[in-house]
């Protein structure tokens, strides 16, 4: 029993194995009748042709644009410090973070009684000084209508002394009434000088009383100033940042109580390298007033504003070896802040005889893989202007021009080498393609069976 089993199994595996040489003949005959019908016996393979995208070249004028950071100041900005120590009595309710005040406007009053005591005592010296002045005057002209009296009194003592004297010369008059009228005379000369003396001690007082009165006119414009020092108000329109004021709170001199910033005087500051500077200047080395865009990104979207070069800083920051640009914001800015951190984009001059590419297209060794008219690839240098994000700017010569390059370089790619517009068609004349040739990224380009010529 177990014999005939084990011989039954065989036969069984026998047949298996007969069936199934005989499956394999005849998808082998099947195959080659196949092949026959097509066209006769198979050609050798053809040459491998890649897939790659093929980008035009043609010359034109390009305007690079620069992206850099900046921050925004403020070209305005006021610190409001207290003029003078004491109390706060009066705070306006702008005065606090993010508030709005206008040109004048009062935003702090300090305790005045102690500088208004003072400028009352500093116009009473000065009322003290107006009179004192027109006292000294007064005694001037007095001065003067005595020194007026005294010399008509001592013209009458001349006159009686040349009297005395034709009186002596006719045997008239004695020798004791010539002295006596020659005293009277010298009597009167020295009251003359005596009231000229008075009269310019007159005229001192008054210069004196002149110069009393301007110094207390000037104690008096101090005082006034002190007692204006006790209000403080906004010096032009913009808002409020920085408040440490506290109505009732005790402030010393030019202790700082909040900043004040013009929102309408922005600008950027922009960090350039030298060779970045370089092309924003001019033949004269004057920085030219080149467009600019500021972009403030945040998680809400971007915010935009334009703006324009305006100026170079006059020195280099310590440490660096670049230049700083500042750009005035000449559209609307109230979403920027003074301390923003923005993204610039500055327009370049524009450059002609150029073309833009793509960054991949570029070799290690600063050359294009150039197609001809067969598709067979060929390497040129070329020469870079700008790097601009994801592209390159080149010099585009004669040879260059209406030449068609890789946009995007694989490793398989290179001279002598075959390749088609993935982007429709062949690139030159009617190419063969080995079967399952590889697109420019090496793959099987999709929907491309066998050939034959």
């Amino acid at each position: 029993m177990r014999f005939l089993t084990r011989g039954l199994s065989g036969l069984f595996l026998t047949f298996l194995t007969l069936a199934l040489l005989f499956l394999a003949g005849f998808q082998l005959w099947q195959a080659v009748a196949l092949r026959g019908a097509n066209g006769g016996p198979a050609r050798g393979p053809g040459e491998q042709v890649y897939a790659a995208r093929l980008v035009t070249v043609a010359p034109e004028t390009v305007q690079p644009v620069m992206q850099v950071f900046g921050q925004v100041r403020s070209r305005r900005e006021l610190q409001l410090r207290a003029g003078a120590g004491g109390r706060i009595v009066q705070l306006d309710p702008a005065l606090q973070e993010g508030g709005t005040v206008v040109a004048g406007q009062l935003l702090a009053r300090i305790d005045p009684a102690a500088a208004q005591a003072a400028l009352d005592s500093r116009q009473a010296e000065r009322d003290d000084a107006e009179a004192t002045l027109a006292d000294t005057r007064r005694r001037v002209t007095i001065a003067a209508q005595d020194v007026t009296a005294a010399e008509r009194q001592a013209e009458l003592r001349e006159a009686a002394v040349t009297r005395q004297g034709q009186l002596a010369e006719r045997g008239l008059g004695t020798s004791l009434d010539r002295e006596t009228a020659e005293l009277a005379a010298s009597t009167a000369q020295q009251t003359v000088i005596a009231s000229r003396a008075a009269q310019a001690d007159a005229q001192s007082a008054v210069t004196a009383a002149e110069n009393a009165l301007r110094r207390a006119e000037i104690a008096l414009t101090e005082a006034r100033r002190a007692l204006s020092d006790t209000e403080m108000r906004a010096g032009f329109d913009g808002r409020v940042t920085g408040v440490t004021a506290v109505e009732g709170g005790l402030v010393s001199v030019n202790e700082q109580l909040a900043t004040i910033i013009d929102p309408t005087a922005l600008e950027v500051q922009i960090p350039l390298s030298l060779g970045q500077f370089a092309r924003l200047s001019g033949p004269d080395g004057a920085l030219l007033a080149q467009p600019v865009t500021v972009f403030l990104d945040g998680s809400a979207g971007q915010l935009t504003a334009e703006a324009r070069l305006d100026r170079a800083a006059a020195s280099v920051v310590e440490g660096s070896a670049g230049r700083v640009v500042y750009a005035g914001v000449t559209g609307a800015a109230a979403a920027l802040r003074p301390g923003d951190f923005v993204t610039v984009r500055i327009a370049e001059p524009a450059v002609a005889g150029a073309a833009m590419i793509p960054a991949t297209a570029l070799g290690s060794e600063s050359a294009v893989l150039v197609a001809d008219a067969d598709g067979r690839l060929e390497n040129v240098p070329v020469t870079v202007l700008r790097r601009q994000g994801d592209d390159l700017i080149i010099a585009v010569p004669a040879a260059l021009s209406g030449a068609r390059i890789v946009a995007e370089r694989a490793p398989q790619l290179g001279t002598g080498i075959r390749v088609r517009d993935a982007a429709g068609g062949p690139s030159g004349g009617a190419m063969p393609e080995r079967p399952g040739g590889p697109d420019a990224a090496g793959a099987r380009a999709p929907g491309q069976g066998p050939t034959r010529g």
